[in-house]
């Protein structure tokens, strides 16, 4: 549980995942890069899974929430597999330093991605 409340509560931002949360990755679909429930025919990702790697997420706003086909969907923050294993796209952290950032991030702050050229 991310202590982000008071008294170790939840933050009131946080939502557990469910078995039928899902997020839509089906650029043609009204719900392209958003979060949804099953059943969804569309491709999609499943929120809950068998590994840690989704225990706790951070979604983002890129591409959100006027999603743009081909600009990318998905775009989380949440746990690595391992030191320097790559992702899909998300940026993932150890699991320590992700609920170290989820127990002070708030709605509206900031994600700054440099750029590495």
């Amino acid at each position: 549980m991310v202590s982000a409340g008071p008294a170790g509560q939840p933050a009131p931002w946080a939502r557990a995942i469910g078995p039928g949360d899902l997020w839509c990755d089906a650029p043609d679909h009204a719900n392209y890069n958003h979060h949804t429930r099953a059943p969804l025919a569309a491709s999609h990702e499943r929120l809950r899974r068998a590994d840690p790697l989704y225990d706790l997420i951070l979604t983002t706003d890129w591409n959100w929430p006027d999603a743009e086909p081909g600009r990318g969907s998905a775009i989380f923050l949440h746990q690595w597999r391992r030191p320097h294993f790559g992702t899909e796209g998300c940026i993932a952290f150890a699991r320590r330093d992700l609920i170290w950032i989820a127990a002070r991030a708030t709605p509206g702050t900031r994600l700054i991605v440099p750029s590495f050229s």
